[in-house]
């Protein structure tokens, strides 16, 4: 199985946002944001974060897929 972040970035589309106004907002590192990008797992904190900035539900940011 692997982790998905599609739905964060459809989001962020529909929030009018970019990636770097998410790491702003959050305070997210470049490199994090990195690991976002190509689908890779980071903190449990910085999801919740991003979901608080968002105002929205963890499973409206990410998913798995099967493989």
């Amino acid at each position: 199985m692997k982790i998905s972040y599609n739905k964060l970035w459809k989001l962020l589309i529909d929030k009018k946002m970019n990636k770097q106004d998410l790491a702003k907002l959050t305070k997210i590192s470049a490199a994090t944001m990195a690991k976002l990008g190509k689908g890779e797992n980071v903190n449990t904190e910085i999801l919740l974060r991003i979901c608080t900035v968002l105002n929205c539900d963890i499973a409206n940011i990410m998913e798995i897929e099967k493989l």
